[in-house]
């Protein structure tokens, strides 16, 4: 009983997926945003913002520490394909999908 609970409320959380299907269209991570909106047309709902990423880099010996930052396009899009799949979050920097996420049942 408690196996079938817990993996009930796994399903229930949103996933992380490699790719999804718009129509006979694979999407996947590390399509180009315009190559999405061709493949699934506009998404039910958009937003845009710039970012910052950052990264340390040191040498070998620990004498030297560089932080390197840059600024990013941050896209976020989700795609409604009704009550009976699942809506999609893709995320995308720079115009580079590089995340999706499948969350609960379309409307």
């Amino acid at each position: 009983m408690k196996k079938s609970v817990l993996l009930l409320s796994l399903l229930l959380v949103a996933t992380d997926a490699l790719a999804f299907r718009c129509g006979r269209q694979l999407v996947q991570v590390g399509d180009h945003k315009l190559d999405v909106l061709e493949k699934c047309g506009e998404p039910e709902w958009a937003d845009q913002r710039m970012g910052v990423r950052g990264s340390r880099l040191r040498h070998p010996y620990g004498a030297l520490e560089i932080d390197q930052y840059e600024q990013v396009v941050i896209d976020e899009w989700v795609y409604n394909f009704g009550r009976r799949k699942f809506k999609q979050f893709l995320y995308f920097e720079n115009g580079i999908l590089k995340d999706i996420q499948s969350l609960d049942y379309g409307h």
